[in-house]
């Protein structure tokens, strides 16, 4: 087999044997996998959503983000069905293997690894940001090196823990979300936050739809990474029962906290002050009850919980992308290392913090376009999640074509109406951030370029492993179907 060719996916799908010594374990609820799901996003309610009003201001911001929740909704609905019928640690980069072989395995795989390895490093700097404001005397940076070392080895250490950990964090990020729209509400105006709501502007113009536009990654970042859950999917008790509820109502979360956040963020004073910062709650909140007020010390603490959470998730989810490609063949061998006792692919972890350490010191060569080291990490992160939903849903489209006796233990709702909106709604939001980010979209396609060279290189390898390991539990299962 050449590395061009295409397998025949009912017989060979990336390997997945649970017997071997680099399996994982089944330990995961479907409370466990509902907090992975909303505190894999929910930092995205603390920052990086303020950017978007820099561009679009806040009434246009909010017409991009609800187009792209309606996306994301219609996303989740549908790559459920796929999480479930192939519960697999790679999670997209398992299904674009099964229905496009293993070119359409590798562009998947890379660009998952790209949204899930840049989004930490963000998250981190966020981190530090909040400290900052209780200890200005800390570097953000120092901080956000420190929050990795703490939470790689929390990982590492086993993934009961972590789930448990990622759960209790996240109900407390949720609380403070609520406290916050509760402390605000009182200072809270409408005409705060229309006045200048379109670009700055009191009505719409052509200005105002360049920034809706351009405001898009900012509006990904509010559910960025929801898809992380379906690589705990082997290690889900129930995955076929269980990921569905954590994907729907963890999605449903999600949404009203981040219009509630928003709306009343840009409701207590000039929201203008609040673009173009890291810790647009914190700020918000000194408006109405002061720089000394134990609430606002409360908040930036609390705080902390919701960054916390979807760092901590997302180093789940990118350790579990890194294994399953390595196992696979798709990266070096070394990467798919599982701890001889806690069982967890320890490798893993380590090399997707190292990439994230580095990206936060590199300044120089992440900050283009004018934008800022985060909103620039953001983006990159955002790029590799458009191009892993666009082929998740032509996947999705082919395999219902090609494996319609796949077992399906949930089905798309009103499909083909619901991937095709996800899949329309993605390449309009992939063609604004190229036409807006173009130096960073080169970069992009430079990562997925280089990453091919190496697909190419490594064929034979990729032969060996799936001609040697026997796949096990629901994706072997299915194949056999």
């Amino acid at each position: 087999m050449t590395s061009s060719s295409t397998p025949n996916t009912a017989a060979r799908a990336p390997a997945n044997s649970s017997s071997s010594p680099n399996s994982l374990t089944k330990t995961l609820s479907t409370v466990q996998l509902w907090g992975i799901a909303v505190g894999l996003v929910i930092s995205g309610e603390y920052f990086g959503w303020s950017y978007g009003w820099a561009n679009a201001g806040t009434l246009g911001f909010l017409v991009t983000a609800l187009f792209v929740a309606l996306m994301y909704t219609t996303f989740i609905f549908s790559f459920t069905e796929l999480t479930t019928c192939i519960p697999h640690a790679g999670g997209p980069f398992a299904y674009s293997y099964r229905a496009f072989g293993p070119a359409g395995g590798y562009l998947a795989g890379m660009a998952t690894l790209v949204e899930f390895v840049f989004a930490p490093p963000a998250i981190a700097l966020a981190i530090g940001a909040y400290l900052n404001v209780q200890f200005p005397a800390l570097d953000a940076k120092t901080a956000a090196v420190g929050a990795y070392l703490i939470f790689m080895t929390l990982n590492i250490v086993g993934v009961q823990i972590a789930a448990t950990f990622e759960l209790v964090i996240t109900l407390a990020a949720i609380f403070e979300l609520l406290v916050f729209m509760g402390v605000v509400s009182p200072g809270f105006s409408i005409s705060n936050f229309v006045t200048g709501g379109w670009s700055g502007e009191d009505s719409f113009s052509l200005g105002s739809l360049s920034g809706m536009f351009a405001a898009v990654p900012f509006a990904i970042w509010f559910f960025l990474a929801i898809e992380g859950v379906a690589m705990a999917a082997e290690e889900a008790k129930d995955p076929k029962r269980s990921i569905p509820t954590a994907y729907i109502t963890g999605m449903l979360t999600l949404l009203v906290l981040a219009i509630g956040v928003m709306v009343f963020a840009g409701g207590v004073g000039d929201w203008k002050s609040l673009s173009n910062i890291n810790d647009p709650l914190p700020q918000a909140m000194k408006r109405i009850v002061g720089e000394s007020s134990g609430w606002l010390h409360m908040l930036v603490w609390l705080g902390l919980f919701g960054l916390v959470a979807s760092f901590h998730g997302i180093i789940l989810g990118y350790s579990r992308q890194i294994y399953a490609q390595a196992r696979a063949g798709y990266l070096p061998a070394f990467l798919a290392a599982v701890h001889p006792r806690f069982k967890t692919p320890w490798i893993a972890i380590l090399a997707g913090g190292v990439v994230g350490i580095i990206a936060i010191y590199s300044d120089d060569l992440v900050q283009f376009g004018g934008q800022g080291l985060t909103a620039n990490i953001v983006t990159m992160s955002v790029f590799g999640a458009l191009t892993m939903y666009i082929v998740s849903m032509a996947a999705l489209f082919r395999l219902r074509r090609s494996e319609p006796r796949l077992p399906r233990s949930y089905r798309t709702p009103l499909y083909p109406f619901f991937p095709a909106f996800a899949l329309f709604g993605a390449l309009i939001c992939l063609a604004a951030m190229i036409w807006f980010n173009p130096v960073l979209a080169l970069v992009f396609a430079g990562l997925l370029g280089a990453g091919y060279l190496y697909f190419r290189q490594t064929a034979q390898r990729r032969e060996s492993l799936f001609d040697g390991v026997l796949e096990s539990g629901a994706v072997e299962s299915a194949a056999r179907a």
